[in-house]
């Protein structure tokens, strides 16, 4: 079992931002593909943003395309979300996961690992 956490996750007004991190510990996050994926209540899981092991390439939901930055810190073993003009539908508990094969659709049943999860809430 990977060993990684989350965190980042808080409270946030409607227009604000907010930086999570996965930060991995017994792994090279280069060599899995990284995903961070969301859960609303009574909701399915969804893909948020996903990142290649294989060339770096990233996928985004047309729901945070230009407002969400996925991106990856080799030397600190950590992946980052930057969240920005973030959105009361934006309301989740936010997952890392990670996979060796997970292919780019950034489909939540493509990913074998996963972190313990981070609430995110945007509310004024």
């Amino acid at each position: 079992q990977l060993q990684f956490v989350e965190s980042g996750g808080g409270l946030v007004q409607p227009g604000g931002s907010l930086r999570l991190s996965c930060a991995a510990s017994d792994f090279n996050v280069d060599n899995y593909a990284i995903g961070w994926f969301r859960q609303a209540p009574g909701k399915e899981p969804e893909g948020v943003s996903c990142i290649s092991s294989s060339d770096g390439s990233t996928y985004y939901a047309d729901s945070v395309k230009g407002r969400f930055t996925i991106s990856s810190d080799n030397a600190k073993n950590t992946v980052y979300l930057q969240m920005n003009s973030l959105k009361p539908e934006d309301t989740a508990v936010y997952y890392c996961a990670a996979d060796l094969t997970a292919a780019g659709g950034c489909l939540p049943h493509e990913y074998e690992y996963w972190g313990q999860g981070t609430q995110v809430t945007v509310s004024s």
